[in-house]
């Protein structure tokens, strides 16, 4: 089931004396994250006064919080979104989605596990499969390998080659 509100970073510590705070985003990039204007944390929404990019992370300043001690509280909370305030390209998913979808095998159809995680790595993200005998198994999120990500149906269809 697609959850209504998705984790996208991270406070990790404050910035300055205002109550800004510095933000560990879970985004393809940081600069995704400063697109947001509405976050929510411990499940109360919070507007975006500004926000910009430093290095890997985003500065925020979130209405509300202009103390120090404010920002303090917020430190090691998780920032969520809602999903219908993201728009995504075409074939694009949320990592999030993913996550707990049946791998299936297109040559025999089988069941082969559980999607369990995703790397994100430079070259392309990889798929770490939960396999049903408790192995694990890595497969590159290529086109070669990832053939159907079916998201309501529950499934990745995936094509597995010799030595997999």
């Amino acid at each position: 089931m697609k959850k209504k509100y998705l984790e996208a970073g991270k406070i990790v510590n404050t910035h300055g004396v205002r109550g800004e705070v510095k933000i560990q985003p879970w985004c393809d990039s940081a600069d995704d994250f400063t697109e947001f204007h509405t976050v929510y944390i411990d499940g109360k929404p919070f507007k975006i006064l500004r926000s910009r990019v430093q290095k890997t992370s985003v500065i925020a300043a979130i209405e509300g919080i202009d103390t120090l001690d404010g920002a303090i509280a917020l430190k090691n909370k998780i920032v969520f979104i809602d999903r219908d305030d993201v728009e995504l390209e075409d074939g694009s998913v949320f990592i999030q989605d993913l996550i707990g979808l049946n791998v299936i095998n297109n040559t025999d159809g089988g069941r082969l596990g559980v999607l369990a995680d995703v790397l994100t790595l430079p070259a392309n993200d990889v798929y770490v499969v939960k396999k049903d005998d408790g192995s694990e198994l890595l497969l590159p999120a290529v086109g070669e390998f990832i053939l159907e990500k079916n998201i309501d149906g529950g499934f990745v269809r995936v094509r597995l080659i010799e030595g997999l």
